[in-house]
C-alpha cells in the first residue's frame, strides 16, 4: 500500500560527505554493508529512494528533507561528528522538521546510550543489572566497597563495544584504577564499573511500538577463549574477523532454553524495552547465569540492520525475510506510534 512514497536513506559518514553525496564505491565495501542492504532492498521494494550523508553539518539534514520532501525518512544514523551520545539530536532535528522517521527517538536514545542512566532506571523498575558506579573525568578514582571483583570497566557513552578489551575486566584495585584512568584520558570520556556476571552471552530482538514482538534469541558462543580469560564482549570479539575465527568465537541461535526461561527473557525484555521507551525496533543484551538468572547488560536501541547480523537473522528465523522486516519497520512509522 506504500508503493511508490519517497524515503530518504540518511546515514553516517566518517568525515565531511562529498558536495554531490555520491557514495557508490562507500556502498560496494562490507563497510556500508547495512546502507547498501536497506537501499537495495527499499527500491526492490518500489519506494523512490534518495540518500543523504551527514558528519557534522545539521543544515545538510535541513537542506536534505526541504528538497527531497520525503514521506518518511529511514534513519541509520548512529553518531553525529563522530560521537555516539549524540544520535538523539539527530532524531531531535527530524522531529523539528515534522518528518517522519524510522526507530527510537531522542528520549529513547538519549536513555540507552546514557549506561548509568539506563540501569538506574532498571534499577527503579526492579530489572535485574550489574551493581555498578559512575567515575566521571577529573574526580578522585575509588572504588566503592559495594562493588566486588571481578569488575568490567567501560565508557559510560559509547557503543558497539568501542573501548571494551579484555583488560576491562579488572581483578584488583590497582588494575581497576589503570583502566578507569585510561577510559578518562585515551578515551575523553566517563568511565562506567559494572560487577562482572559470569554466564551465557544472549541478545533479544524486539520489533514494535506499542504490541512486542520477540525474536529468535541469539547467543555469542566464545569457543575456544583461553579458560583464564573472561568471556567479554570485547570489540575484537565483535568485529574482528581474524580474532574470532582464532578463538572460535559465533553468534549463533541460542537453542533450547527451559520454557520458563525462554518466557522470562522474553518478558524481561520487553519490560526494558518499554521503560527504556525503545521504539520501531531495538536488541537487548543480557547474561543468563548457570542458575538462569537474567541480568540486562544494556539495551541498543538502533541495532545493526544488515542481512547478516543478530537482528536480521533472528527475524528470519521467526519466518520474517528481510524485505518483509524493512518493510514492518517502515510501517511502525507510517502508521504511527500506536502499532
Amino acid at each position: 500500500m506504500n508503493r511508490g512514497l519517497k524515503v530518504l536513506v540518511l546515514f553516517d559518514t566518517a568525515g565531511t560527505p562529498p558536495v554531490d553525496q555520491d557514495f557508490t564505491e562507500e556502498l560496494k565495501t562490507e563497510d556500508w554493508e547495512t546502507e547498501r542492504n536497506v537501499i537495495n532492498t527499499l527500491k526492490d521494494l518500489g519506494y523512490k529512494i534518495e540518500t543523504l550523508g551527514v558528519y557534522d553539518d545539521a543544515t545538510l539534514i535541513i537542506n536534505g528533507v526541504a528538497e527531497c520532501e520525503p514521506d518518511i525518512v529511514f534513519n541509520l544514523t548512529e553518531h553525529f561528528h563522530g560521537e555516539a551520545y549524540l544520535d538523539k539530536n539527530v532524531a531531535g532535528l527530524l522531529e523539528l522538521l515534522e518528518v517522519s522517521y524510522t526507530g527510537t527517538g531522542p528520549t529513547g536514545l538519549m536513555l540507552c546510550k546514557n549506561k548509568g542512566l539506563s540501569k538506574e532506571i532498571l534499577t527503579f523498575h526492579r530489572i535485574k543489572n550489574p551493581r555498578f558506579a559512575i567515575f566521571y573525568k577529573g574526580m578522585r578514582i575509588r572504588r566503592p566497597k559495594r562493588l566486588r571483583f571481578p569488575l568490567f570497566i567501560k565508557p559510560l557513552r559509547e557503543e558497539a563495544s568501542t573501548g571494551i578489551a579484555q583488560a576491562s575486566f579488572v581483578e584488583n584495585d590497582a588494575e581497576f584504577c589503570e583502566r578507569v584512568r585510561f577510559i578518562h584520558e585515551s578515551l575523553k570520556q566517563d568511565a562506567i564499573a559494572e560487577e562482572y556476571i559470569n554466564g551465557r552471552e544472549l541478545y533479544v530482538s524486539i520489533l514494535g511500538n506499542r504490541r512486542l514482538h520477540t525474536f529468535e534469541i541469539r547467543e555469542m558462543r566464545f569457543g575456544e577463549t583461553p579458560e583464564d580469560e573472561p568471556k567479554i564482549a570485547t570489540y575484537k570479539a565483535k568485529w574482528d574477523e581474524k580474532y574470532r575465527k582464532r578463538w572460535k568465537i559465533k553468534n549463533v541461535f541460542a537453542g533450547e532454553l527451559p520454557e520458563d526461561v525462554s518466557k522470562r527473557i522474553r518478558e524481561v525484555c520487553k519490560k526494558v524495552y518499554r521503560v527504556l521507551q525503545i521504539q520501531g525496533y531495538g536488541r537487548i543484551d543480557l547474561r543468563l547465569t548457570p542458575e538462569n538468572e537474567i541480568f540486562i547488560l544494556e539495551a541498543n536501541p538502533n541495532p545493526y540492520l544488515a542481512k547478516n547480523e543478530d537482528f536480521a537473522e533472528s527475524a528470519a528465523k521467526a519466518g520474517i525475510p528481510y524485505d518483509r522486516l524493512i518493510q514492518r519497520i517502515l510501517n511502525l512509522t507510517l502508521q504511527g506510534k500506536e502499532v
